[in-house]
């Protein structure tokens, strides 16, 4: 089983983005001499949990301190941006780092509706739903039928991003790599099935969300930071990483509450034979060729400490 990364650079609290940041950094270099595959960067904006809003920003910082993971974005919310562009980044990025560099592309904002609707250039309308043509115009350029682009002949490796049926249709038209966020949405084996019956040449990443401590006590302890954090935002009150203490206080008074947000996704959470055996069937639950794991704690040590766990096997 293939092993990667997905790192959403979380803010704990009491740090800054910045210490987010450089954490993402130091993470990368972690994993790099552990052994896992790919690294990627997700992209979000508006929000006081996650520190990374341009994943292009950080990839190069990551790749320079790095010897031989892939390094990429998990994604670009391409609706926000020019495909030229995207284009442009990424194949300067590829032409700096030959044959390290993915583009995961996504169609979701990364955001609430306000911060959304600051990102749009034009505001006298809604954004036209049209990621298919953007998509189309994006592997265009890519495809070098388009404009020559700086990097040139290096290009990224393009996979395509995606939680609901939909994305594994165009994924499977376009013949792209498909990464299913089983994180977001534990019910996705049918939806990549699918993909996999209707790709020529599929491959498939599942990402999901993992912890891995010494013992599963201790793991069930620290990820109490993540599960509230998580059930703040979707309460729509997002807040820094908390530390475990305030967590499982936060835990004990609002179990009931708490518990029926977070039973929404899937936890991974224990001792390594624990979490290698959840991340086993999450990898044959989907038929996928990869497994990328994001894991989000209060505590830097505690996360490196997960990824080296997981790791040795």
């Amino acid at each position: 089983m293939r092993l990667s990364v997905l790192d959403q650079s979380p803010i704990a609290a009491g740090s800054t983005g910045g210490d987010a940041l450089r954490q993402s950094i130091d993470l990368a270099q972690h994993v790099d001499a552990l052994g896992y595959h790919r690294y990627w960067i997700a992209e979000h904006h508006g929000t006081s949990m996650l520190a990374c809003a341009s994943p292009e920003v950080l990839i190069p910082s990551i790749a320079a301190a790095t010897n031989r993971l892939r390094v990429g974005s998990g994604g670009v919310m391409l609706p926000h941006y020019s495909p030229l562009k995207v284009a442009e980044t990424f194949s300067m990025l590829s032409g700096l780092f030959p044959g390290r560099i993915d583009l995961g592309l996504g169609r979701a904002p990364g955001s609430d509706p306000l911060t959304a609707f600051a990102l749009q250039r034009d505001r006298r309308q809604p954004p036209p739903d049209d990621f298919p043509d953007q998509l189309a115009e994006l592997l265009g350029y890519l495809s070098g039928t388009r404009p020559r682009l700086p990097g040139h002949p290096e290009r990224p490796g393009v996979w395509l991003l995606g939680s609901s049926p939909q994305s594994a249709v165009w994924a499977a038209e376009l013949g792209l790599p498909y990464a299913f966020a089983d994180f977001i949405n534990p019910a996705g084996a049918d939806i990549v099935a699918r993909y996999r019956r209707e790709c020529q040449t599929p491959s498939v990443i599942v990402c999901g969300w993992a912890l891995c401590a010494d013992t599963d006590e201790e793991a069930r302890r620290l990820s109490a930071s993540a599960r509230m954090a998580f059930a703040k935002l979707l309460q729509g009150q997002p807040i820094p990483v908390p530390p475990v203490d305030e967590a499982l206080a936060f835990l004990a008074a609002n179990g009931a509450a708490a518990d029926a947000l977070v039973r929404r996704r899937r936890w991974i959470v224990g001792s390594p034979q624990t979490v290698r055996a959840g991340l086993e069937a999450l990898a044959q639950e989907y038929g996928a060729d990869e497994v990328m794991v994001v894991t989000i704690t209060c505590d830097h040590a505690a996360r490196k400490r997960s990824y080296e766990l997981i790791a040795d096997r």
